[in-house]
């Protein structure tokens, strides 16, 4: 039995390219409770969260747990709690390059923990703010972390990536691939 510690269905779908059958459980941690770390560690401390707490009530299945983040000079960027927060974002984030970072976390069946962060290089285009006032009319930066998804109306704003695509989705499948085979 393979689960998925998440309901995202960005997450799902990818998931089901590589893995046709899985259970979606979502973790329920207190993320505000783990210290924050750099980006990358903390991302990589909120996936080993949201899996360990599935463990107990999964303890023969393969666990996949990731958390994803977009970080900006060094800072961390969640996901908006208003349009003017996400206006914020997507303002500071034009024709300049951040950084997304998915934490995987992969417990195996045979009690195998595995962990990786994968980092994606995202460059956005120079935006007007009627650019922008534009992207948020679409609501597409709603439970978003940095106020936008490279699958959907974000895409508009991407000048370019250096690295795994399917990370700024959510999910770097292929990494993920590679831990669930080795």
């Amino acid at each position: 039995m393979i689960i998925l510690a998440s309901h995202s269905p960005r997450r799902q779908a990818l998931l089901k390219r590589i893995v046709p059958e899985f259970e979606s459980h979502p973790a329920t941690i207190n993320e505000r409770a783990l210290p924050i770390l750099a980006p990358p560690d903390y991302v990589q401390s909120l996936a080993k969260a949201k899996g360990e707490s599935l463990v107990p009530s999964y303890p023969g299945a393969t666990i996949i747990a990731a958390d994803t983040m977009v970080a900006f000079q060094g800072k961390l960027l969640g996901k908006p709690h208003s349009r003017q927060e996400a206006k914020q974002m997507i303002t500071a984030l034009g024709g300049q390059t951040h950084q997304v970072y998915t934490g995987l976390w992969v417990r195996l069946d045979n009690g195998t923990v595995r962990q990786q962060v994968v980092g994606t290089d995202v460059t956005f285009w120079p935006l007007a703010e009627a650019e922008v006032e534009s992207y948020l009319q679409e609501d597409a930066y709603q439970d978003k972390a940095g106020a936008y998804g490279i699958q959907d109306a974000g895409a508009l704003l991407v000048k370019s990536i250096h690295g795994d695509f399917y990370n700024v989705m959510g999910l770097p499948i292929s990494t993920l691939y590679r831990m669930l085979l080795a």
